[in-house]
C-alpha cells in the first residue's frame, strides 16, 4: 500500500494498523498520527465488513460484528477526530463517511449491513450539526454496486440482474467513489457542504 501511494506521487506515507471495531485501537491510531504529523485534518471512514444472512438465521455474532465495525467504528473515529481537533485548536477539517445505498433502501439478506449504513447516514447529519461550530464538515458517500472485494464473489447471474436495474447499466469503479471522496476532502467548493450524502451508484437509488 505504501509503495503504491508513493508511486502515485505521495510525498510521505506512514501506514498504521488498527481494529476499527475497537475503541482503544482507534484511539491508539489517532495518537500515532498526531505524534507523527501534529494533527489530523481529514478523516475518511472507509472500513467495512459484511456477514450476510437472512434475519431468521442471522447469528448474534453476525449482527454485532457488522455493527461494531461499520457503525461503532465510524462513531469512535469521528469522536477521536473531534477531540484532537479541539485539543489542538484545529479550526476546519473534513470527515467523509463511506455509507451505502442499502442504508437508504435496505437489501434482503443484509439487515445488519443496511442497519449499520443507515446509522452512518444519521450519524453524519448529527455530527455535522455538532462539529460545525469548529468549522468541521461531515458528509457521506453512498456507493452502489462497485467493482470491489465485496462484489467479486457475487454470481454472474446476480450481477447481470443488478445491471438491469442500474440506469447506467454497469457496476461502478473504485476510482469513481474515490473521486467524490477527493472532492469532499480537498476541493474548496466543498467548504460549504455539510450533513449531506452523495450517491455514486449509476442511478440505482432512483431505479429502485
Amino acid at each position: 500500500m505504501r509503495d503504491e501511494c508513493l508511486a502515485l506521487g505521495a510525498k510521505d506515507v506512514v501506514c498504521m494498523k488498527a481494529d476499527m471495531a475497537d475503541m482503544d485501537s482507534i484511539q491508539a491510531l489517532f495518537t500515532g498520527v498526531v505524534e507523527t504529523y501534529g494533527k489530523v485534518d481529514i478523516l475518511v471512514n472507509n472500513a467495512g465488513i459484511t456477514a450476510d444472512g437472512l434475519v431468521m438465521r442471522m447469528k448474534p455474532k453476525q449482527w454485532q460484528s457488522v455493527i461494531d465495525t461499520n457503525l461503532s467504528g465510524v462513531f469512535y473515529s469521528s469522536q477521536a477526530f473531534f477531540k484532537q481537533a479541539c485539543k489542538n485548536k484545529l479550526v476546519g477539517g473534513r470527515i467523509i463517511n463511506i455509507a451505502s445505498v442499502v442504508g437508504q433502501f435496505g437489501n434482503p439478506g443484509q439487515a445488519n449491513y443496511s442497519a449499520a449504513k443507515g446509522g452512518v447516514l444519521a450519524l453524519t447529519m448529527s455530527n455535522a450539526k455538532e462539529f460545525a461550530a469548529r468549522g468541521v464538515t461531515v458528509n457521506a458517500i453512498c456507493p452502489g454496486f462497485i467493482n470491489s472485494d465485496m462484489t467479486k464473489d457475487l454470481s454472474e447471474d446476480y450481477l447481470e440482474k443488478m445491471k438491469g436495474v442500474i440506469p447506467l447499466g454497469r457496476l461502478g469503479n473504485p476510482e469513481e467513489v474515490a473521486g467524490m471522496a477527493r472532492f469532499l476532502a480537498l476541493d474548496g467548493a466543498a467548504d460549504y457542504i455539510t450533513g449531506h450524502h452523495f450517491n455514486v451508484d449509476g442511478g440505482l437509488a432512483i431505479g429502485c
